[in-house]
């Protein structure tokens, strides 16, 4: 069914659409970060908005898409962390929801765009041309997130889920593992539906 999406996915027009909500997604991403980031030691800035950075990864997949060739090492890190960050984000407003009894449009609005940001991750897989040490490369990457996440405590700040943080962590750890399956399962698995973007410029 969905191999009738990839003549307009791969469209030139529809590539840039998506480059430039990608990029400018990216830069409110990284503006919605200003304040934890403020405060955030720099050693540690890089690791701090996530959301963001996936989105950005892809900005370069897509950039790669435009000039018809493939960046592989960015199209793992783009799947990978897009559908850890996207699926991530949805849960967390869900549970703020659940826990503070209100979710306002800010927070419909960060739901929305980070579940397109895990769907578009994952549409775009039969394009990308990652092997096996591109997918470590972004396994290690979102577990070294983890890490500077949940033992550093640069987590993205929910305050009304300050008591869940153990919780939150181990979920994560988890959608993380899930996240890398998604990579290669979509992206690397032997038999998977793949084409050429330069079939449809």
């Amino acid at each position: 069914m969905f191999k009738r999406l990839y003549p307009l996915l791969g469209n030139k027009s529809v590539l840039w659409l998506l480059f430039w909500v990608n990029v400018l997604g990216t830069a409110y991403g990284y503006y919605w970060y200003k304040w934890q980031l403020v405060d955030t030691p720099p050693e540690f800035l890089l690791f701090v908005p996530d959301s963001p950075t996936a989105s950005l990864f892809f900005v370069f997949v897509l950039a790669a898409f435009l000039m018809g060739k493939n960046w592989p090492l960015m199209e793992a890190l783009a799947i990978v962390s897009l559908f850890k960050y996207g699926i991530w984000a949805v849960v967390m407003n869900m549970l703020v929801f659940f826990v503070s009894g209100h979710l306002d449009w800010i927070g419909l609005m960060l739901m929305g765009s980070h579940f397109a940001m895990a769907v578009e991750g994952v549409l775009y897989a039969p394009f990308y041309r990652m092997k096996a040490w591109h997918l470590i490369v972004a396994a290690i990457v979102v577990l070294h997130n983890e890490i500077i996440d949940y033992v550093f405590m640069m987590m993205p700040r929910y305050h009304s889920l300050d008591l869940y943080m153990d919780q939150i962590g181990y979920f994560t750890f988890w959608l993380s593992i899930l996240s890398v399956g998604v990579g290669y399962y979509f992206g690397l698995r032997p038999g998977r539906f793949s084409m050429s973007i330069k079939t449809f410029r």
